[in-house]
């Protein structure tokens, strides 16, 4: 990390820390549950968040890694396999081109890690239910989890970053994990996930190491007791929420290599996209199961993006023809999947969903 990209990258951790701080000591003081509308209005906000760093990087894409020269542009496209071509460009002509490549590679990113998201809301409404969770302490749970989830992402995402830089065909591997991961999530698609709140690894974990109490205590996740401190349920769901975002990054983030290398756009692409997850959350979880096909799109494009990372090097290699698949048509595979999707379980409701059918 050189100086220029220490100092964007410091910048943009202090924004996201302003923007988490006005959420969580302004807007969302109070425990309360979330109407409809108010989730609505912040998922709007937070998409529009993220929509706006779009044109943030279609514009300023160079600031992220202090881009001066044509050569810095040529080793940045060499060190990340941007599918771009800059010979005979100007140096502004080639930034510009850099510059749509980069904003693109987020955009993808983003909407593979928002749509991905969705899917691991089922799971989150599965843990609240099996803890008999109040409604009214989601928002609190889940801030905290989102906290959680930046932190564990930046580790993993610079780590993973690390490897593909010194290890390249780890990159294979991730393919190979997204095609058996999408093909099984196809043939799990109508096995809603269990949650035994007994059984489950971190409330086996937590009950070796912490005093538990056996009951809520408002909002609270941890409680004075008898001069002892103990950890509530509350807390225990924050841990199975932050477990099962670990096995959730396990897919999602491997996903998002496909699209792109650089760790710094990886990175904020999931930022923007796990910050509107409480929104989202709140939005969608009394309307998920309407969503019949999501579950078959994410399969395929998780197969598919696991083939994108496989595929081009394997036909490299045998054939010797090299193959860049720009990140435009990459983007636009990413909303066939997703609006087909989406479009199909409007059009072709479950009988179940059909208002007004008993």
């Amino acid at each position: 990390m050189n100086i220029t990209e220490f100092i964007f990258f410091s910048a943009f951790l202090v924004f996201i820390l302003l923007v988490l701080l006005l959420d969580l000591g302004v807007f969302n003081r109070r425990s309360h549950i979330i109407p409809f509308r108010e989730a609505l209005i912040w998922s709007i906000v937070w998409i529009s968040l993220g929509l706006a760093f779009y044109f943030f990087i279609l514009h300023f894409g160079h600031w992220v890694h202090g881009i001066e020269t044509l050569d810095d542009i040529s080793t940045r496209i060499g060190r990340y396999g941007h599918p771009i071509r800059i010979e005979g460009l100007s140096f502004e002509e080639a930034l510009s081109v850099y510059r749509n490549n980069l904003a693109l590679e987020y955009l993808t990113g983003y909407l593979i890690e928002k749509s991905l998201s969705v899917d691991n809301i089922f799971v989150m409404i599965m843990i609240f239910m099996a803890f008999g969770t109040a409604e009214k302490y989601y928002k609190r749970v889940l801030f905290w989890g989102i906290l959680g989830a930046l932190v564990l992402r930046f580790i993993f995402i610079f780590a993973g970053a690390a490897l593909v830089n010194h290890f390249h065909p780890i990159l294979w591997l991730f393919g190979a994990f997204l095609i058996v991961t999408g093909i099984k999530m196809y043939l799990d698609r109508n096995n809603p996930p269990r949650i035994d709140p007994g059984s489950h690894p971190m409330v086996r974990f937590a009950s070796k190491w912490f005093r538990l109490h056996p009951e809520y205590v408002g909002q609270k996740f941890f409680f004075l007791h008898k001069g002892k401190w103990m950890i509530t349920p509350l807390f225990l769901v924050l841990l199975v929420i932050e477990f099962s975002d670990v096995i959730f990054a396990v897919d999602s983030i491997p996903a998002i290599f496909a699209v792109t290398t650089d760790p710094y756009i990886i990175f904020f692409s999931n930022v923007f996209a796990i910050l509107g997850l409480r929104a989202l959350f709140f939005l969608v979880a009394s309307v998920i199961h309407r969503f019949r096909f999501l579950k078959v799109g994410l399969a395929i494009l998780l197969t598919g993006i696991g083939l994108k990372m496989i595929l081009p090097e394997l036909i490299e290699i045998i054939f010797d023809i090299h193959i860049r698949i720009p990140t435009q048509v990459f983007l636009f595979f990413v909303l066939i999947i997703l609006g087909g999707s989406i479009l199909l379980s409007v059009l072709l409701p479950a009988k179940d969903t059909i208002p007004g059918e008993q």
